[in-house]
């Protein structure tokens, strides 16, 4: 994985004298609360319900288990004992208190960590596909275009303070695994026969109070003028995005506004005067950050697995295959019984870090979907890896399954939430429990907001719930059909919002119909597809409609 240069290193260090200087005279009364939270976001700090909360960097979700060591020393020394891994492949604590935030960033600095750029209006932590260098189909490790994006855009004197927040995702395969669709900006990197790698420009994707799927305005550019084409694009919005409505601030309003041609158009004038060659990215440059991304790894016999049921569902669910024969990659699900999506406490960080260095070259990675990764783990160590994680309660084989749901932390931390999330995914767990139902059931992709902004991705869930106010008490809209894969598409709105207790129920109803019409093998997106919303808004609104008992029976 990439490492410090001195520069880095210096950049980071100084970094966190700097905001140490910034809250001590906060808190002297030198600065109005204005003027600091400008400072406090951009070094990840937010104010929420209860506490502060600091949101933590994770560059394209890969990280060691060095650093996983210090995230623990730092939930037990400074918060509650836990961390709660994000949607953006971060790691977020919600309890600091506000005099422990340098002491905490020092300690992050010291293994290569930092809390810049999580927040504020600029260029925000780029994320990418969870599997990136373990699958043969790549046309190079997408972590090595997001290093390049990070080394340009941290600190870039231009986009400090944007129209609002900006979101890049990128992939170097067909299938999309980081949801590019739905950034601000989205690159699918390929393998051009004239240009070797080439690129996909996706612009004016989000979600938010205002979902959008973003286009693809130029295709199959060369890879060495990426950071050329990104500059024009963040140029333009710069200076023709709205700053006096927040809310119509994002680059898709934008691209709305002005039109997909009229902003091609901007971006490729705006190319083709700024363009220079400090900005090209050279050979040499890609070939040193892909030796960094490339662990050598000799193929491995296969070996003999056991065929118990329980280790069978868990390599079936929460493993993949890996480039290099006699390896897989194995997921770690976050999402079990009693505890909020994302969430792993101090104990589990530093037993999987053990994990990470006895089974998969110390290196960790954080999804999307709020689990984590363990990309190089030899067939031969899967069992003695599955029974370790089984001790620690982290075996649960739902990866992708309806207990797999993501969430925001809705209103029990969030001062914006409308409506509790967290108690939702718990639910999911007692009302879809039994295993081999999720089997029936199939592929299926919930996702929990607790208000508009959509940090839980509600817009692009198989299943989308939305937290909403209703004379004071929390309420919630149901979607079906959205996806953020092969070709994203928002929810369609099932039907009126319905209560707190009754979201269950509804989603039970709805399961039901979908297992007695579907046909053999259609998971339940393409069902969706096929037979359009009718079917299950009737289920949802009509409590004599069959339960999910029935329909497995």
């Amino acid at each position: 994985m990439y490492q410090y240069s001195s520069i880095d290193q210096a950049l980071v260090d100084a970094r966190v004298q700097q905001f140490a200087e910034q809250l001590s005279r906060y808190q002297a009364g030198l600065l109005d609360e204005d003027a600091f939270r400008a400072l406090r976001l951009q070094n990840g700090l937010y104010f929420q319900r209860h506490a502060p909360m600091l949101r933590v960097a994770i560059p394209y979700g890969t990280f060691s288990a060095t650093q996983l060591r210090r995230l623990a020393k730092i939930a037990r020394k400074y918060d509650r004992g836990y961390g709660h891994f994000t949607t953006r492949q971060n790691i977020q604590f919600n309890w600091p208190t506000l005099e422990s935030i340098p002491s905490i960033l020092k300690e992050l600095a010291g293994v290569q960590m930092h809390a810049i750029q999580t927040s504020g209006n600029c260029i925000r932590n780029t994320t990418t596909d969870p599997l990136a260098g373990t699958i043969p189909e790549e046309a190079i490790d997408p972590r090595v275009v997001c290093e390049l994006v990070r080394q340009w855009s941290t600190f870039h004197p231009e986009y400090g303070y944007l129209p609002r927040k900006f979101k890049i995702a990128v992939i170097a395969t067909e299938v999309d695994r980081a949801a590019i669709e739905v950034h601000d900006i989205g690159i699918r990197v390929k393998v051009h026969a004239i240009h070797g790698l080439a690129f996909d420009l996706y612009v004016g994707g989000g979600l938010g109070r205002t979902p959008v799927i973003g286009q693809c305005i130029f295709a199959e550019l060369p890879l060495n003028e990426l950071r050329n084409w990104l500059n024009a694009v963040l140029r333009v919005y710069n200076l023709h995005g709205r700053r006096d409505n927040k809310y119509k601030a994002r680059i898709k309003i934008l691209v709305n506004a002005l039109g997909v041609e009229a902003f091609q158009d901007a971006v490729s004038e705006r190319y083709s005067q700024d363009r220079l060659d400090a900005y090209r990215i050279f050979d040499s440059e890609l070939a040193e950050l892909t030796r960094m991304f490339s662990p050598v790894l000799a193929p491995e016999p296969f070996g003999q697995l056991p065929d118990r049921i329980d280790f069978q569902q868990w390599f079936s669910r929460n493993t993949r295959a890996h480039r290099v024969m006699g390896y897989r990659v194995v997921f770690i699900s976050l999402k079990r019984p009693t505890i909020a999506p994302g969430d792993l406490d101090a104990d589990r960080m530093d037993a999987l870090a053990d994990l990470a260095e006895r089974f998969s070259l110390a290196e960790l990675r954080s999804t999307h979907d709020q689990n984590l990764v363990l990309p190089h783990v030899k067939y031969a160590d899967l069992v003695l890896l599955w029974e370790a994680l089984d001790e620690l309660d982290l075996a649960y084989p739902n990866i992708g399954l309806v207990s797999d749901a993501i969430a925001c932390p809705g209103l029990d931390f969030c001062s914006l939430a409308n409506a509790p999330s967290l108690s939702l995914a718990d639910a999911l767990h007692t009302a879809f429990g039994d295993p081999q139902m999720q089997i029936l059931i199939g592929p299926m992709e919930i996702k929990i907001s607790g208000c508009m902004n959509a940090c839980g991705h509600h817009h692009i869930g198989h299943i989308g719930i939305l937290g909403v106010d209703k004379k004071g008490e929390p309420w919630y809209q149901i979607t079906v059909g959205g996806r953020d894969q092969n070709g994203a598409r928002l929810g369609q709105v099932v039907g009126p919002a319905v209560a707190h207790d009754e979201v269950i129920p509804t989603l039970q109803r709805m399961m039901a119909a979908y297992l007695q019409d579907r046909k053999p093998e259609e998971w339940f997106v393409d069902y969706v597809d096929r037979c359009g919303i009718a079917v299950l808004k009737q289920a949802a609104y009509h409590s004599e409609s069959p339960e999910v008992s029935d329909a497995v029976n």
